[in-house]
């Protein structure tokens, strides 16, 4: 099948397919055809894609193929274009578009929207629209940075001393994950708040801080899909006097906040604007979709009567094409992956994928949207209760604990009242260093499992060691208590290395 790449004609600097990520297409057995001077601005001319053993073709050539991929949504002019048949891949807002779907229904094709992907582990590699908010995130604090015109990072001087730039940033997701980094890189003083609860953690691992309401009757319900829930009436109140005080005590307020087919929910209203310092900046990133901010004009740069810079950029991803086109080509690459399983060059459609049946708003001119719900939570799992993890009974009941605890110290006193010595020294050594151990491991969390194993593969090894010195001992108890020693650590020794080596091979690129 032949895959046409055109050019953008929405005066985006982006195309879909860099001169690598289409090559890469070719080894799935797609013949690619890209329009002449599609990737021009993104860095891409047409000699990489020669280069690279790529067609260069005509407008015509390109929107006469078996599938064509883009970024923007098609205009009328292009869905004229398409061949009945034909597949169109591009982002198309299926939810805020239903025009842009019956015209596609109307010519016949197939259309697959990329940010339609549902937001599913498995998924991750086709989401563009993670992929295009990482770097709107990123561009956002540098367009911010040159219109506030000074440092982020606070410096001592011998001409004084400078305070550090205070930065809000208003919901925690890719986009605003990506500008609390950056913004913290520059030495700026972040501060974020996001109506999931659960995300605190990302943003203080950020290096920001999270922003509570101090009302847990406020927080909203966990998102069931990935994304922020709409609030209510009562949470909007709630949060209106959080935002206006931090907005008011900032240098830069940088807004993300979006409900997935919803116009954007309005947070900063007129009234603080006008009470932010003069000089401030706001950079509201949901311009596309009606504004977060009171005064916002898409595409524009608004200067208020007190002196309050308001960016509504929409390109903010274009604005670094060359990185971005490549972070969505790889995109691209992946959906082909997923759709190309015989890696033959011909492109099959598996409606018992959701992945698949998600992305699909048109086949063969028959409307495919909205798709079944798939459920995607961002909170983390509920723990298990006692009569879900065995038949109403606890996993290691509090008697037998209770026994085991009385039976150690029965044994430990035995021992000690009865065995010669030194006996008595090392047994009471081994029975604190299992209780010790018990506490320490157990409390180990899971991010810590890896380096946890490398201790106690070095603690076996210790123990290999001791044995080995013990086992030519002339006692025939003590040989075979050391060679039992010996290999029962070995065994966990080479598990160990085992296991570090499978968890390490799921980092290693296939072929």
């Amino acid at each position: 099948m032949l895959i046409g790449i055109p050019s953008e004609s929405k005066q985006s600097a982006l195309v879909a397919a860099t001169a690598k990520t289409a090559t890469q297409l070719t080894d799935l057995g797609y013949d690619v055809l890209v329009e002449s001077g599609a990737g021009a601005l993104a860095g891409q001319p047409d000699s990489a894609f020669a280069d690279a053993g790529l067609r260069i073709g005509t407008t015509e050539q390109v929107w006469a193929a078996d599938v064509v991929v883009k970024v923007d949504a098609p205009t009328d002019e292009e869905i004229g274009r398409l061949r009945q048949g034909a597949t169109i891949i591009s982002i198309m807002a299926p939810a805020r578009s239903p025009d842009l779907l019956k015209k596609l229904q109307a010519q016949g094709v197939t259309a697959l929207a990329m940010d339609a992907v549902p937001r599913i582990s498995r998924a991750q590699a086709m989401d563009v629209l993670s992929s295009m908010a990482n770097v709107a995130g990123y561009r956002a604090v540098v367009e911010a940075a040159h219109e506030f015109g000074r440092m982020f990072t606070g410096q001592v001087t011998a001409a004084g001393k400078i305070p550090p730039a205070r930065v809000f940033v208003v919901g925690a997701g890719v986009a605003g994950l990506a500008a609390i980094g950056a913004a913290s890189a520059m030495g700026a003083v972040v501060r974020a708040f996001d109506v999931r609860s659960e995300v605190a953690e990302q943003v203080e691992s950020m290096g920001a801080h999270f922003v509570e309401l101090g009302r847990s009757a406020f927080e909203a319900e966990a998102s069931s899909d990935g994304y922020a829930k709409e609030m209510t009436e009562e949470q909007q109140a709630a949060t209106a006097a959080l935002y206006d005080a931090e907005a008011c005590a900032a240098d830069i307020v940088i807004t993300t906040a979006l409900i997935p087919g919803r116009p954007a929910p309005s947070l900063l209203t007129a009234e603080t604007v006008a009470r932010m310092r003069n000089g401030s900046v706001i950079v509201d990133m949901a311009a596309a979709a009606g504004g977060n901010v009171a005064g916002t004009v898409a595409d524009q740069r608004v200067v208020t009567d007190n002196g309050v810079t308001i960016l509504g950029y929409t390109d903010l991803a274009g604005r670094l094409a060359p990185q971005t086109s490549q972070m969505y080509g790889t995109n691209i690459v992946n959906l082909f992956k997923l759709l190309t399983p015989g890696r033959d060059g011909n492109l099959t459609l598996n409606f018992d994928d959701v992945v698949q049946r998600g992305i699909t708003v048109v086949r063969e001119g028959e409307p495919t949207w909205p798709p079944p719900a798939v459920r995607v939570s961002a909170a983390p799992a509920a723990a298990p209760t006692a009569a879900a993890s065995g038949g109403g009974k606890a996993a290691f009941p509090t008697g037998a604990k209770i026994g085991l605890v009385l039976s150690g110290v029965v044994l430990l006193w035995l021992v000690n009242a009865t065995a010669p010595d030194p006996i008595p020294r090392h047994f009471t050594t081994l029975m604190l260093s299992i209780v010790i151990g018990y506490y320490v491991v157990g409390k180990v969390a899971h991010a810590l499992h890896t380096p946890l194993m490398a201790v106690t593969n070095a603690i076996s090894g210790v123990v290999v060691v001791g044995a080995l010195i013990q086992v030519a001992s002339t006692n025939t108890t003590i040989r075979i208590l050391s060679a039992a020693a010996t290999l029962l650590a070995s065994i966990n020794i080479f598990g160990g290395f085992a296991v570090t080596r499978r968890m390490l091979g799921m980092f290693t690129k296939g072929a």
